[in-house]
């Protein structure tokens, strides 16, 4: 592998770091139900954790409720439970087999809450852009080990994953103030 290889590499990893960033912002919601919302939410199934939507229906039944309809009967309360308790501030009920999530309206301190969600995520993807930034440059301080690179290239390639690196950074902070400015909008 050659340091343009490397850079080649962690561009592309970032880049996708930077669209796994995206989705989950789509996830955050700014008002209206949808059902992506609950995406993020697991659920124990025969002792391993899944997404909700693999064990029930997730669907709207209007522009401020999410129903839950579980495959199977005892799949209910678990499901309930599990949205009870993630950090998404939901309070579903149980209508016989269908599990109704209405959205509350985003209030002042409600708003706050999904900024900071917005800001953890942020900081995720930031995490994940470092991690792609320190392996590029085991990878390059390999090959200088291994005397396939001189010392230069390997400065210069590790100064060029850094920039890369400071590109993306600004990029997820510039996504991350426009939906947090989404969200504060009244």
């Amino acid at each position: 592998m050659t340091i343009a290889e490397i850079k080649q590499n962690a561009e592309t990893k970032m880049h996708k770091s930077v669209e796994a960033f995206k989705t989950e912002l789509q996830k955050i919601r700014t008002g209206r139900a949808h059902p992506g919302i609950l995406d993020q939410v697991h659920v124990e199934y025969y002792g391993s954790h899944v997404p909700i939507s693999q064990v029930a229906n997730v669907s709207l039944l209007d522009a401020r409720t999410i129903s839950v309809q579980p495959w199977e009967k005892g799949m209910g309360a678990k499901i309930e439970k599990a949205i009870r308790e993630s950090d998404l501030g939901l309070n579903p009920s149980s209508q016989g087999d269908l599990i109704r999530v209405p959205m509350p309206p985003l209030s002042e301190e409600r708003r706050r809450d999904l900024v900071k969600i917005c800001k953890h995520t942020a900081e995720e993807a930031k995490v994940a852009v470092r991690n792609v930034r320190r392996d590029a440059n085991e990878h390059a301080k390999k090959l200088l080990k291994d005397k396939l690179v001189t010392e230069d290239e390997e400065r210069r390639g590790q100064e060029d994953v850094q920039k890369l690196t400071d590109r993306t950074v600004v990029e997820i902070d510039k996504l991350a103030s426009a939906k947090e400015a989404e969200i504060m909008a009244v």
